[in-house]
C-alpha cells in the first residue's frame, strides 16, 4: 500500500486530506511542519509528500532544501496560495515535483496523487539508452553525461528518458506532460520548461546542453546537429 506524508499547518486541511487519502486506500502520516516532517522522511520512508508552503517553525521551501540536500528523491506534490508564476518556478527550482495552488478542489488533488504515485510504481522500460554523449540505464537508474556519473531526481530521470527514447523526434509539449507528469496541465503551468532547464544545467557538465534545443511553440527536441 502506497503511504503518504501530509505536511501542513492547517489542521482542518490536514483532517480532511488525510481522511480523503486514507479513503482512496492510501496509507496517511501527517506532519504539521517541516520540523516535524524531517525525521519521518526517513523513519516511515513515504512514497510521496503532499507538502504545503507557508508553515511555522520551518516552512515547506526549507523542507524542501533540507532533504534534497541529502539526496532524497521522494516525489514532492507542493501546496501554496502562492499562484504567480515567480512563486510556482520558486517552488520548483527547490526541489517539488509538481504544484497546486490553494484553494484546490479534493478531486484534482486526488487525481495528481494518484498520477505522481504511478509514475513512482510503473516501472520505465528496461532497455538501456544512449545517445549523443548521453547514456542512461532504467534498471540501475543510472545516467552518465561522457562517462561520467550524473545524480537526476526521479522527473529529471523520467523527462530525460523520454527524450532518449525519441532522439530527433520532435516531442510536443502536452505529449511530455501526459507522459512524464501522468495527466493534463492547464493553464499557465510551466513545470516542463523548468524541468528542461534543470537537465541542461546538468548536461553542461559534458558540454551537451545543446542537444536539448526549443521547437517553438511545438515542444523539445534531442539532436546533435542545429
Amino acid at each position: 500500500m502506497d503511504k503518504v506524508l501530509i505536511i501542513d499547518d492547517d489542521l482542518k486541511l490536514l483532517k480532511m486530506l488525510k481522511r480523503t487519502l486514507t479513503y482512496e486506500g492510501l496509507t496517511v502520516i501527517t506532519a504539521s511542519n517541516g520540523l516535524e516532517a524531517l525525521p519521518l522522511v526517513s523513519s516511515e520512508s513515504p512514497d510521496l509528500i503532499v507538502l504545503d508552503w507557508l508553515m511555522p517553525k520551518m516552512d515547506g521551501l526549507t523542507f524542501l532544501e533540507k532533504i534534497r540536500c541529502l539526496g532524497n528523491t521522494t516525489m514532492i506534490l507542493m501546496l501554496t496560495a502562492r499562484d504567480t508564476i515567480e512563486n510556482r518556478v520558486l517552488g520548483l527550482e527547490s526541489g517539488a515535483d509538481d504544484y497546486l495552488v490553494k484553494p484546490f478542489a479534493p478531486s484534482e488533488l486526488v487525481a495528481r496523487v494518484h498520477a505522481m504515485l504511478r509514475r513512482v510504481e510503473n516501472e520505465p522500460e528496461n532497455q538501456k539508452v544512449a545517445y549523443g554523449g548521453i547514456s542512461l540505464n532504467p534498471i540501475t537508474r543510472e545516467v552518465l553525461i561522457n562517462e561520467k556519473l550524473v545524480d537526476l531526481t526521479v522527473t529529471e530521470f523520467d523527462l530525460l528518458h523520454m527524450l532518449l527514447r525519441h532522439p530527433r523526434h520532435v516531442l510536443e509539449r502536452q505529449q511530455i506532460l501526459n507522459k512524464v507528469w501522468g495527466y493534463d496541465f492547464y493553464g499557465n503551468d510551466n513545470v516542463l520548461e523548468v524541468y528542461i532547464g534543470y537537465l541542461r544545467k546538468k548536461l553542461k557538465q559534458g558540454n551537451l546542453d545543446h542537444l536539448i534545443q526549443t521547437i517553438r511553440g511545438v515542444g523539445y527536441v534531442l539532436k546533435e546537429d542545429k
